[in-house]
């Protein structure tokens, strides 16, 4: 393989390039790279082989303990306002590869609501939400642990959207008891999705033609070996419908205030910053995260309340702003990527804004 200025340039070179991205992407191991990367895995690399990876072997994390950010006034036994934070694509899933951490967003955030339930002291939450969205079951999961807690508990919670809560991600912010926006928030995509992407002419560069053998015409409807027909297309059409008018269902419900001309203004699935979102009633106020915990020790009537967060020993959890790192390693080894390309990650609906083909990389928690 020729690495020059102009490459590449013949057809070969090419159909070479599609067939390393398709190896890649079908979720092989051992992939084509230059360089060298140092993980906390074993990985040895080099300029004429393949990446030979040697997993650690799973470990317990441990519960989560709560983690204090802000302390109560010396010699009192405060209440507590847990912090609970939804960070990047909203999957019922491990985000992070074979080389990073993380967590499954769902089964972290019941966990929490779990200790923020169990704790006699914890008597509001606070809902971080940065997150472009994400699955249409994982968000509607999320948005059924938040009402069953709310219900359980009557505790307060106040939903704060950082740079980006669209999709499920506003989607799981409504069922709070107040939003309170980022001025330069975006917020909106009130819409459904699913991706398709049709490599019949790459696959041909590589001479590979799909011939299944099928009972039913339309049980690989979707294939990426073949344009959508414009039965499966029709398919596909009602269905995102139906998740769409359930999201704008749910908003309707949760938002009262909303008028018939406010949802008019936003049925498209549009974006929109916060200060727009304020005039159509989609948020409350605007303002900062130290807003939404004085909101809700108001709610709660517990003012100069400790502010916690729920996270794993060890994690470095030391302000109302603190993310734990989440960036998927592997990103930066298979750089191409394509929600609906990836299909064994993400053959699912979306609800997600997503101006960005790549944006599977993004992975929060």
């Amino acid at each position: 393989m020729r690495w020059e200025k102009g490459w590449p340039r013949t057809k070969a070179d090419r159909a070479w390039i599609l067939f390393a991205w398709l190896i890649a992407l079908s979720g092989c191991h051992a992939i084509p790279i230059t360089g060298q990367v140092d993980t906390n895995a074993k990985v040895a690399a080099n300029f004429q082989g393949t990446v030979d990876v040697h997993l650690p072997s799973a470990t317990d994390p441990g519960p989560m303990i709560p983690v204090v950010v802000r302390r109560a006034p010396a010699g009192s036994e405060a209440a507590r306002i847990v912090i609970v934070d939804v960070d990047g694509l909203l999957l019922n899933q491990n985000l992070t590869g074979i080389y990073s951490v993380g967590e499954n967003p769902v089964s972290a955030f019941r966990e929490k609501l779990e200790m923020a339930a169990g704790d006699p002291r914890v008597r509001g939450v606070v809902l971080r939400v940065h997150s472009p969205g994400g699955g249409v079951t994982a968000s509607d999961i999320l948005a059924e642990e938040l009402r069953r807690f709310r219900q359980a508990t009557g505790k307060p919670v106040v939903a704060c959207l950082m740079d980006v809560a669209t999709g499920g991600a506003y989607y799981l912010a409504v069922g709070s008891d107040r939003i309170i926006a980022l001025p330069t928030s975006i917020t909106g995509g009130i819409g459904a999705l699913i991706n398709h992407a049709n490599l019949e002419d790459a696959m041909a560069q590589l001479n590979l033609r799909v011939e299944p053998v099928k009972a039913g015409e339309l049980v690989d409807m979707g294939s990426v070996a073949a344009p959508l027909s414009d039965e499966a297309r029709g398919l596909f059409q009602d269905m995102a419908n139906g998740f769409r008018d359930r999201f704008a269902t749910r908003v309707a419900q949760s938002r009262p205030m909303m008028t018939v001309d406010d949802h008019r203004s936003i049925a498209d699935g549009r974006i929109v910053a916060a200060s727009r979102a304020l005039k159509l009633h989609m948020v409350d106020q605007l303002g900062y995260v130290d807003d939404a915990i004085a909101e809700a020790e108001r709610l709660a009537g517990v003012p100069g309340s400790e502010v916690v967060f729920f996270e794993r020993a060890g994690h470095p959890t030391r302000s109302i702003y603190s993310i734990v790192p989440n960036v998927p390693l592997q990103s930066e080894l298979i750089p191409f990527s394509y929600p609906g390309l990836e299909r064994s990650k993400l053959p699912t609906f979306l609800y997600l804004w997503q101006p960005d083909p790549t944006i599977t990389k993004l992975s929060g928690r």
